[in-house]
């Protein structure tokens, strides 16, 4: 028998979860939900489906075995909640909640109930971030010594306009919009943040929120990085996201389309010559059955719906991870108004 799901919120990203989940196999598509009168429409012309402008009654009208919640940042802590309490497995848009304390609760009780969880951030799906991972594991520079977590995008180019992402209260702004995907990967594929020094949240175009972050980020281990994000760089077509790491042994640069490796001295275990070595994403992506913008989007929702077949949590983007990346950008917030 399939999988019973739905999606509330029918933005940009909840139209590409819904796009991705309706095909999988495992799958019937059963609900979705929006305040939008006309995104509804859309989906009343080209789908099937059964349409809700209330998620409440979508949850408790249909029999639903999952959902995938994505809302602008603030409806996160209610929507999820209300989910868990009537048994639903959930998948979260990033980042988790607007602070520790909604994103504390909600995990607790997703433990509680023994329901699958998972945060979107995809990233950790790419397959040249996850190669990172694997080398750094794998000590293929020896000791680290620096790091540096950046991303810079084109979302904000003028002082004009503004969406929910230009409204702090909405959970808009670099920080949680942006900067979470970097803290993130970082904190996963590096080291957990404790301590931050020196955070700079700077407003260029927007009069309510931040456009850019700027931090020292200091890891349990004691290794220090830079944390560099900037959302109003029009010289990037799309948002472009990267990580540097050196070690004694060489360094290692990723960004979603290919990693970079270089070596004092060759790793013949790795197979890994002397200097610098380029793997390619094409070498390196996951493998999915419905490509849509990039594998990671397919693969993070496969994950998803394996651990709910599977009766498995992982700690793959789980609830667990996701507030302790809210955790660190409460550290940022904190440090910046020193």
């Amino acid at each position: 028998m399939k999988l019973k799901g739905g999606v509330i919120g029918l933005g940009k990203m909840g139209i590409s979860h819904a796009a991705i989940v309706s095909p999988h196999p495992l799958v019937d598509m059963t609900a979705v939900c929006d305040t939008s009168s006309i995104v509804l429409d859309v989906f009343r012309k080209f789908s099937r489906v059964k349409l809700y402008s209330d998620y409440v009654k979508m949850i408790e009208n249909e029999n639903l075995d999952f959902v995938i919640i994505a809302t602008p940042t603030r409806f996160h802590y209610p929507m999820v909640k209300f989910a868990l309490e009537r048994g639903l497995n959930v998948f979260c848009e990033k980042p988790f909640c607007m602070n520790a304390i909604e994103g504390n609760e909600l995990e607790h009780l997703a433990l509680q109930k023994g329901l699958i969880n998972q945060v979107s951030y995809h990233n950790q799906f790419v397959g040249t971030f996850r190669e990172m991972k694997r080398l750094l594991k794998a000590r293929v520079i020896g000791d680290l010594v620096h790091f540096t977590g950046e991303a810079y995008g084109n979302v904000i180019t003028s002082d004009k306009g503004g969406t929910w992402r230009s409204d702090p209260e909405e959970g808009g702004g670099c920080l949680l919009d942006y900067a979470s995907h970097v803290i993130n990967l970082i904190q996963e594929i590096i080291g957990r943040p404790v301590k931050t020094g020196g955070s700079v949240m700077k407003k260029i175009f927007s009069t309510k929120v931040e456009d850019a972050v700027y931090s020292m980020l200091i890891l349990e281990s004691g290794l220090s990085g830079l944390l560099s994000v900037n959302w109003c760089d029009e010289t990037y077509r799309k948002m472009s996201t990267s990580l540097m790491v050196q070690g004694k042994k060489g360094k290692i640069i990723s960004d979603a389309t290919e990693i970079k490796i270089y070596l004092n001295e060759a790793n013949a275990k790795e197979k890994l010559d002397k200097g610098w070595t380029i793997k390619y994403i094409t070498e390196l992506a996951i493998p999915v059955d419905f490509y849509l913008r990039g594998e990671e989007y397919s693969a993070q929702i496969d994950h998803f719906i394996r651990c709910i077949t599977d009766k498995k949590q992982t700690d793959i983007n789980s609830f667990e991870q996701a507030l302790y990346t809210d955790k660190v950008i409460g550290l940022i917030i904190s440090d910046s108004k020193k």
